[in-house]
């Protein structure tokens, strides 16, 4: 599943990519329940032709194409899905679940082997309704960059681990196990830490190794786990900076010590010893 770098590198690349194209059809390769609101599979088609993408944005770990007339085209990817740009006469990928076709240069695919991905056409002013999610999203260490003191005050209030606090998208957008783990290794806080227990320098070494963390790894393009790729199919170019993840009985890349794993929450985490 995509985290915040990743779907932040796609949102950039497709703002370049695709804002000011022309949209000629949308293809429909999966099954239609996956354009919720839509009668058929060809009305996005019906609604859409001769739209205008006019920008890319992102709300929370949603992706919302402008098209024009106060409508949005919000492409959620769930746990599996991906984009990719591509030619008319690519191979399709059997993965494949919605192509997107321009009148210029080329197509967005949207891959999803879960098929657990949704695009749906909502008017602007009606995204939160059709997305509850969204109005208790945490804070988006990207859109939205807040103070250490503000931070602060966020963390206290939650008498649960960091570890968990991290993963929880009401307290912050889009970290998932990759991220959580780098930014708790590079604050030297265990995962188990009580969040409201934390004293006033260790909260900023959490809040800087947030902010710091996110904005490196959208730097160089995010991480490529399980095989994922950019809208290019390109690998992102962060994986060669991670300090623990993945990295069992090796040695952490500040040469500090061996990488350790635990499990928790029902998954592999991965930290050091010298994390207090």
């Amino acid at each position: 599943m995509l985290e915040l770098p990743e779907l932040e590198t796609a949102r950039r690349d497709l703002d370049r990519e695709i804002g000011g194209l022309k949209i000629k059809q949308i293809n429909v390769i999966g099954p239609k329940r996956l354009i919720p609101g839509q009668a058929t599979k060809a009305s996005l088609t019906t609604a859409l032709a001769g739209s205008k993408v006019t920008s890319v944005r992102r709300a929370g770990m949603l992706l919302c194409l402008d098209v024009g007339d106060g409508q949005l085209l919000v492409i959620d990817l769930g746990s599996g899905g991906s984009l990719r740009r591509a030619s008319n006469k690519d191979e399709v990928d059997g993965s494949t679940q919605l192509v997107i076709g321009f009148t210029q240069k080329g197509q967005l695919r949207l891959l999803d082997s879960d098929k657990s991905l949704t695009v749906t056409l909502v008017d602007r002013e009606d995204i939160a309704e059709s997305f509850p999610e969204l109005a208790g999203r945490g804070f988006d260490p990207i859109e939205e960059p807040i103070s250490w003191t503000d931070f602060g005050r966020r963390l206290l209030v939650h008498d649960i681990k960091l570890k968990r606090l991290l993963m929880d998208s009401s307290f912050i957008v889009g970290l998932g196990p990759v991220y959580s783990d780098e930014i708790l290794h590079s604050a030297l806080l265990r995962h188990d830490r009580i969040a409201s227990r934390l004293i006033t320098q260790e909260i900023r070494r959490l809040y800087r190794a947030i902010v710091e963390t996110i904005h490196n790894a959208v730097k160089h393009r995010g991480v490529s786990i399980g095989g994922a790729c950019d809208v290019f199919g390109q690998p992102g170019g962060y994986g060669e900076y991670l300090e623990v993840f993945g990295r069992a009985g090796e040695r952490s890349r500040n040469g500090r010590g061996n990488v350790l794993t635990a499990r928790v929450g029902g998954s592999t985490h991965y930290y050091c010893d010298y994390q207090v």
